[in-house]
């Protein structure tokens, strides 16, 4: 049951932080909101490949926060605070 929770848990935060991604960068043109897609990028931004003769893998991975994510967050974990799971 732990197990469960944990995974809803995580699929709470990863929709509210895509949701207020979606939202901070459609706020981006409007010039009251455009605070809302201030943010950060961190990661690795170049790609590294790993080069094995027979198989090439390619591995980057870019998390960009802006503030309208983390407020998705937030949001995300009041609301599942508020459901009885």
């Amino acid at each position: 049951m732990r197990d469960k929770r944990f995974w809803i848990f995580l699929i709470f935060i990863f929709a509210g932080i895509i949701l207020g991604g979606l939202l901070g960068e459609l706020a981006s043109h409007v010039s009251a909101l455009s605070w809302l897609a201030y943010g950060k990028t961190f990661g690795l931004t170049e790609p590294v490949v790993l080069d094995l003769s027979v198989l090439e893998l390619t591995f980057k991975i870019v998390f960009q926060l802006n503030v309208a994510s983390i407020i998705g967050i937030i949001v995300a974990i009041i609301i599942y605070k508020s459901m009885k799971v």
